[in-house]
């Protein structure tokens, strides 16, 4: 019987997100849309199901993914921007989470706990961000260009008119306001490098 009325109860809710699949078929983002969603259904290790049912299930149980959504559609044609402003009001973002609609995310970005995280940079494919995470502007100078397969730490910051390579992780609550080159593991204030192509070091940026 508990299991009837969870699945009922998972059912309507289903139901009542299914309106946010709109702006998904009219979109011209369908590509990079459907990439994120495999990325955060690895991640996130939901079940094997239908692409459209994993989608529902990631705006419904994860707010981060809704910003990201509504980004990707921002991005696209005039009709999936349309509908999705309309759809905004009934199906918030997290508020804490802020992607500038300027910035170029590749696919696959993947959000945990958007709680107080600023993100304002260009950022390639693969990457990972955590909460209270601060990328962006340190002067006009320019913002950050972030690379493929970087991971940023709870409470990092990453500022300026930098490059931060590909395959780089930074710890928590660093602060990194120089380029950061391939394959490393930066950490502290300011960021050192700990790490470099998986062998132990210490090295200045």
């Amino acid at each position: 019987m508990k299991n009837l009325i969870r699945q009922a109860i998972f059912s309507f809710i289903i139901f009542w997100f299914s309106p946010l699949l709109i702006p998904f078929v009219l979109t011209t983002e369908k590509e990079i849309i459907t990439a994120d969603i495999k990325r955060w259904a690895e991640v996130l290790n939901l079940p094997e199901q239908g692409l459209w049912m994993q989608l529902l299930v990631l705006l419904y149980k994860t707010q981060e993914f809704r910003n990201l959504y509504y980004y990707r559609l921002l991005k696209g044609n005039l009709n999936g921007r349309i509908s999705m402003y309309l759809l905004k009001k009934f199906y918030p973002e997290c508020p804490s989470l802020f992607l500038d609609s300027s910035c170029c995310i590749g696919a696959g970005l993947f959000i945990q706990h958007g709680f107080s995280t600023i993100i304002m940079a260009d950022i390639g494919e693969q990457c990972w961000v955590n909460q209270q995470v601060t990328i962006g502007y340190k002067d006009k100078s320019g913002r950050p260009k972030i690379g493929n397969n970087v991971r940023i730490t709870a409470g990092a910051k990453v500022l300026g008119n930098i490059q931060v390579g590909d395959n780089v992780t930074i710890g928590a609550n660093s602060v990194v306001v120089k380029d950061v080159p391939n394959d490393c593991v930066v950490v502290g204030i300011p960021a050192a490098i700990i790490r470099r192509n998986g062998v132990k070091v210490e090295e200045k940026l």
